[in-house]
C-alpha cells in the first residue's frame, strides 16, 4: 500500500500519519480534540494546525469538555492573546459552542463515540489508484455534517467532516 504524499511533506505530518491518522478512535476526549483541530484547519493547512496543536491543547484546557463549556468572553480573549495561537475569533468561539453541543450528544447517546460510529456498521475502506481520485467529501460526510450542524456544531461542513471522519478512522481511503 502506498503512502499519501502529504504525509511525507514534513516530519510532523509523517508522525501524525504513522501514529494517528486513520486509526479508529472511540475515546470521546480524542474525538473532541480531533473535531476541534479539524474545524481549525478550515482555510489553513493541516501542518499549520499540527504545529499549533500543543498551544491549542494548553489554551483549551487539554480539550476537557467540562472545562471548556465554562469559558466566558474574558477566557476567549485571553486565548486569542496567546502567542502562536490561531487568531480566528469565530473558530475560538466555536470551541465553546462545540463543547456544549458535544455534551448534549453525550447525554443523549451515552457517548459521542456511540453517536458518531452509529453512522456506519464498520469503517468505510476504499482503494484508489491515484491520490487525485480521493474525494474531499461524500454522502457520509454530508450526512454527518448535516446532523452535527442540526445539533449546533460549528465549522463542520462536509469537507471538514470528511477530514474528521478520515482522521478518526471511520473513512479509510488508501492508495494501491
Amino acid at each position: 500500500m502506498t503512502r499519501f504524499s502529504w504525509a511525507d511533506a514534513h516530519p510532523l505530518l509523517t508522525e501524525y500519519y504513522d501514529t494517528e491518522w486513520g486509526r479508529p478512535v472511540f475515546d470521546d476526549w480524542l474525538l473532541f480534540e480531533l473535531l476541534i483541530l479539524e474545524g481549525f484547519q478550515a482555510g489553513l493547512s493541516w501542518l499549520t494546525v499540527l504545529k499549533k496543536r500543543k498551544t491549542m491543547q494548553i489554551a483549551f484546557s487539554g480539550f476537557e469538555v467540562a472545562e471548556i463549556v465554562k469559558y466566558d468572553d474574558n477566557t476567549l480573549n485571553t486565548i486569542l492573546d496567546i502567542p502562536d495561537m490561531i487568531k480566528h475569533r469565530a473558530k475560538v468561539e466555536s470551541v465553546v459552542t462545540n463543547a456544549r453541543a458535544f455534551q448534549k450528544v453525550q447525554q443523549e447517546f451515552g457517548s459521542f463515540s456511540d453517536y458518531i460510529w452509529a453512522f456506519v456498521d464498520e469503517p468505510v475502506v476504499r482503494y484508489y489508484e491515484r491520490e487525485a481520485d480521493v474525494p474531499v467529501k461524500d454522502e457520509l460526510s454530508e450526512a454527518v455534517s448535516r446532523d452535527l450542524k442540526k445539533r449546533g456544531f460549528k465549522f463542520i461542513g462536509p469537507v471538514v467532516s470528511y477530514s474528521y471522519l478520515s482522521a478518526i478512522g471511520m473513512i479509510q481511503d488508501r492508495l494501491r
